[in-house]
């Protein structure tokens, strides 16, 4: 009887429904972080109203003013000319570093239509600039994603004021300020045709909506 039991145990067993196998699960959602967020062209606002630029000859000396990238490229800012341009002194320590992540989106935004960011580290506000050039460029690429030019570390007042800040601090901003730059992350749009300058306190951050006038009227005609 025993085995008679077990046979009939068996039986049912074989014609038992195979267990069903896991049900797929959906990849996890991906959620952006605060860097991302903010370095998302699309949460840029609309253009607002530029400050009237300052007009300047084409030919001012900052053009051909010899420069080096972060990584030890020589260049010149003539480089870039036919871009507008959002120059800016820059640094890694400071309470202003997340602007970063908006001069990459509007990097990203603006850089198909002729328009680029270029990063010029300066350690003399603070000392919030001390990394060697390639500390820099870890920095900026681990942290924030950059991807517009950086340049070397340089002087931007000073009997060592770099030639390329020898012209920006003669500009003037709506302000009426002129002179040293104030501290980092101090801003200037420059037209496409080099002829323009609009300067920007640090204070004022890259996605306002003045800055965004100020880069869309510098872009190239198209």
């Amino acid at each position: 009887m025993k085995n008679l039991a077990l046979v009939l145990t068996l039986a049912a067993c074989s014609k038992a429904t195979p267990a069903e196998p896991p049900a797929a699960t959906s990849p996890p959602k991906v959620v952006k972080g605060p860097t991302a967020s903010a370095g998302d062209p699309d949460k840029l606002p609309p253009a607002g109203q530029a400050p009237e630029p300052v007009t300047v000859d084409k030919e001012v000396p900052m053009w051909n003013a010899q420069i080096k990238t972060l990584k030890g490229v020589e260049t010149k800012l003539a480089a870039y000319r036919g871009k507008g341009l959002l120059l800016v002194n820059v640094a890694s320590e400071c309470g202003l570093t997340p602007q970063y992540e908006q001069l990459e989106a509007l990097q990203k935004k603006y850089g198909g239509q002729g328009f680029t960011v270029i990063g010029f580290p300066c350690n003399q506000f603070g000392g919030q600039e001390p990394g060697t050039a390639e500390e820099i460029q870890t920095f900026c690429s681990k942290n924030y994603g950059v991807t517009f030019p950086m340049m070397e570390k340089i002087d931007v007042n000073g009997d060592q004021r770099h030639d390329i800040y020898k012209t920006l601090t003669g500009i003037a901003d709506a302000s009426g300020h002129q002179g040293d730059i104030r501290w980092n992350f101090e801003k200037f749009v420059i037209s496409a045709d080099g002829t323009h300058i609009t300067r920007f306190s640090p204070k004022t951050k890259p996605d306002d909506p003045s800055v965004i006038a100020a880069i869309e009227q510098a872009l190239p005609a198209k």
